[in-house]
């Protein structure tokens, strides 16, 4: 039986930290061997916040290429590829701009806040307002049935299959599927600073850190605010730390942390010293991936490569029908 398609993208600003990994790249692993499964380093939407830092751009984009293949990404089972290599996405992305209208673009929730947590950045710019159409135009491309998405995003999903619906009315054509949420569910992880992790405000732990970068960073998170005494009961509910413990221990341990917090048993030094350790040993097998691959740079390349020419044989198909039926 023949598979059907699945198109995901990752944006390289910055490191690939944990809930990255949690929030979308642990899914792929798993969705690689049952979709056909189109995995995109997406630097043309990087594009829309670091315009300005090309050194940057070229460094983030190779480091998380060899975190992903680390973290259990397989160029066997899927095809992964850098968004710029393919320029189909920017064609496409050019002919869909011309038929959305402004409104869409203007109501995507997003829009707005990002404007506001970002503001040391000029993101007053076209590319910015339209990245939701370059989005659609990364899904449309491969006509892909299926996009893993956290429910954050599904904003975004509905807006490319409007888009799509837009473009089979205009042109009486069925060729665009519309495409349907991959819902992913995991738990938000909390920054060291207690909001969500987020490269944008500098709260994340990266998971290609050393054993002694993560240590530092665990210890310098935040926990229970109302616990300002080593015997103070504390509060696991609202500490950022319990919720990695929730995460990375076994239940019975779980249910030991909870209450030994609540009694003061345990204090919030040897509570952190211990999900660090946690932490390390969960990414130890990563930290060993990782530097075997890096080694290897040319082959990585290579993988890269590969992938774009296959993404770009399905691409020209897209395209090819798309020209005909706008009347290019």
């Amino acid at each position: 039986m023949k598979k059907q398609r699945l198109v995901s993208g990752i944006q390289p600003t910055g490191k690939m930290h944990l809930g990255n990994y949690l929030g979308a790249v642990s899914n792929w692993v798993q969705l690689q061997h049952t979709y056909d499964a189109y995995f995109l380093i997406v630097d043309l939407h990087a594009l829309t916040t670091v315009y300005d830092n090309p050194a940057k751009l070229r460094e983030d984009k190779l480091n998380l290429a060899i975190d992903l293949l680390a973290a259990g990404i397989d160029p066997e089972a899927c095809c992964l590829y850098y968004q710029s290599d393919v320029p189909e996405h920017s064609e496409l992305h050019l002919i869909l701009s011309m038929l959305t209208p402004l409104p869409w673009l203007e109501r995507v929730p997003s829009y707005k806040s990002k404007l506001q947590d970002l503001q040391e950045k000029d993101l007053n710019t076209y590319g910015f307002l339209g990245y939701p159409v370059l989005q659609a135009a990364d899904i449309m491309l491969f006509n892909a049935q299926h996009v893993p998405v956290g429910e954050d995003q599904l904003p975004h999903l509905e807006l490319a299959r409007e888009i799509a619906r837009r473009f089979n009315h205009l042109y009486k054509t069925d060729f665009f599927c519309e495409p349907q949420a991959q819902l992913t569910h995991f738990p938000v992880l909390p920054g060291l600073d207690g909001r969500k992790m987020s490269k944008s405000y500098g709260n994340t732990i990266p998971i290609s850190a050393s054993e002694e970068a993560v240590t530092k960073s665990v210890m310098s998170m935040l926990t229970d605010p109302n616990r300002k005494r080593r015997y103070d009961p504390g509060n696991p509910d609202i500490c950022p730390v319990f919720a990695y413990h929730k995460i990375y221990n076994t239940k019975d341990r779980i249910s030991v942390i909870n209450q030994t917090c609540k009694t003061a048993e345990l204090g919030c030094v040897d509570c952190k010293k211990e999900l660090a350790a946690t932490l390390n040993a969960t990414l130890a097998e990563f930290r060993i991936n990782r530097t075997r691959i890096a080694n290897d740079i040319g082959e990585v390349q290579n993988i890269l490569k590969k992938g774009a020419q296959k993404a770009r044989n399905e691409a020209a198909k897209t395209l090819q029908n798309v020209r005909i039926l706008i009347g290019l």
